[in-house]
């Protein structure tokens, strides 16, 4: 005799059909994260198919299916084949208000520069901020090395926390002179003016100069970048960056 039912159990439910059709890649070798890929999107997206519902993943259920199809005919099954084709059935989803919404990607950090080194890029995100955002570091190093390298940064910090005024020409007069209002309750400041002081058209830090400054800071760049706002008066004591640009250069190329 089967054993009794116990009362409030309730079955399963089977996946929606995004996770369906997941379910189908990863039968033929992909993992999750390779859907993500394919999609175009962060493995947090994929995990969501399986959490969040009947309705969960559906706009991406045209993608996946197209994908499903062209790998269970015998297509191309390279990475980039397949995010060209989810791309032509993937739309992004509208806010409320009808605007695009904002893509969910993981807090990262991009290097960018050229052979011969006459200029580089860099970028943190909250969480990179969090462990010192060393991987900024090669770019201040490069433009040290530069007979007259030179830097300037972008800042982001809760508005509250600046203590001068948005656009104050003793605040960001440098290469980027201007101040960018988020609706998150931050502010983004840029800073690369020389420290002959402002009104000077000479732009940039001194390379080597901050070097010194990373390395007293045992490598980290946001903590150096804050303790040099504080210092000159313009961020709050205690208060915390979110977002951090670098940029580095040589003039003299």
């Amino acid at each position: 005799m089967p054993p009794r039912r116990r009362r409030g159990a309730t079955a399963q439910v089977p996946p929606n059909e995004a996770a369906r059709l997941t379910d189908e890649l990863l039968r033929e070798g992909f993992s999750k994260r390779d859907v993500a890929t394919i999609l175009g999107r962060n493995s947090a997206i994929v995990s969501h198919f399986y959490t969040r519902g009947p309705r969960g993943g559906q706009s991406f259920v045209a993608a996946l299916r197209a994908v499903v199809q062209e790998v269970q005919a015998g297509g191309p099954r390279d990475m980039e084949s397949l995010k060209q084709l989810a791309s032509r059935y993937t739309t992004r989803r509208r806010t409320k208000t009808g605007r695009l919404a904002r893509v969910r990607t993981r807090d990262a950090v991009s290097v960018q520069h050229d052979d011969r080194w006459t200029s580089g890029i860099a970028r943190a995100g909250r969480q990179h901020i969090k462990s010192g955002a060393s991987r900024l570091k090669p770019v201040i190093d490069d433009a040290a090395a530069a007979e007259n390298g030179k830097i300037a940064f972008t800042v982001r910090a809760s508005k509250g926390r600046f203590l001068l005024d948005s656009g104050d020409r003793r605040d960001s007069p440098g290469v980027h002179h201007g101040v960018v209002q988020r609706p998150d309750g931050t502010e983004e400041r840029s800073y690369g003016n020389s420290t002959m002081g402002p009104g000077t058209w000479s732009s940039g830090f001194d390379a080597r100069e901050w070097q010194q400054r990373v390395t007293q800071h045992d490598g980290d760049v946001a903590a150096a970048v804050t303790d040099w706002m504080v210092e000159t008066g313009r961020l709050a004591e205690g208060a915390q960056i979110t977002h951090l640009e670098l940029r580095a250069w040589n003039p003299d190329d």
